[in-house]
């Protein structure tokens, strides 16, 4: 399998473009002949911390990586930051903006479906710096 390098920007509450960088993972993975389950993770995976992206932060980057032994997502954004991860890893917390919710975003099931789906999941966060994902699920 030959090695993949792309990087999406993701700007802050850019709706009508959320999903775009998580559509085009999804066609690169699926030309390299990533198999079905590893496709269907990595898509949820880069759906919902793009959506992060749009929905809390102040606009980031997305970096995918794909080599001979796995998939990487690198979500980096530049703020706010997570003031409590244990509870922003809770199923159904959600600090989504009324923006978010009216467009049927912001179910709280973001990091805990990022974390559910990859093979490795660490999240780092500073309040008032930005936060980093890094998921990388395994393709042997």
């Amino acid at each position: 399998m030959s090695f993949i390098h792309a990087e999406y920007p993701v700007a802050s509450g850019d709706y009508t473009r959320a999903g775009e960088a998580s559509a085009d993972i999804k066609r690169r993975l699926k030309q390299l002949g990533v198999g079905s389950d590893v496709l269907r993770r990595v898509a949820v995976a880069s759906y919902e911390v793009e959506l992060n992206l749009v929905i809390h932060s102040l606009g980031g980057q997305l970096d995918l990586d794909v080599d001979q032994n796995g998939v990487w997502l690198i979500s980096q954004d530049v703020g706010p930051g997570i003031p409590d991860l244990s509870l922003a890893m809770r199923e159904g917390w959600s600090t989504a903006n009324e923006e978010a919710r009216s467009l049927g975003f912001g179910a709280g099931m973001g990091l805990p479906n990022m974390k559910r789906n990859a093979d490795d999941f660490e999240i780092e966060s500073e309040p008032g710096k930005g936060t980093r994902i890094s998921m990388r699920f395994n393709l042997a």
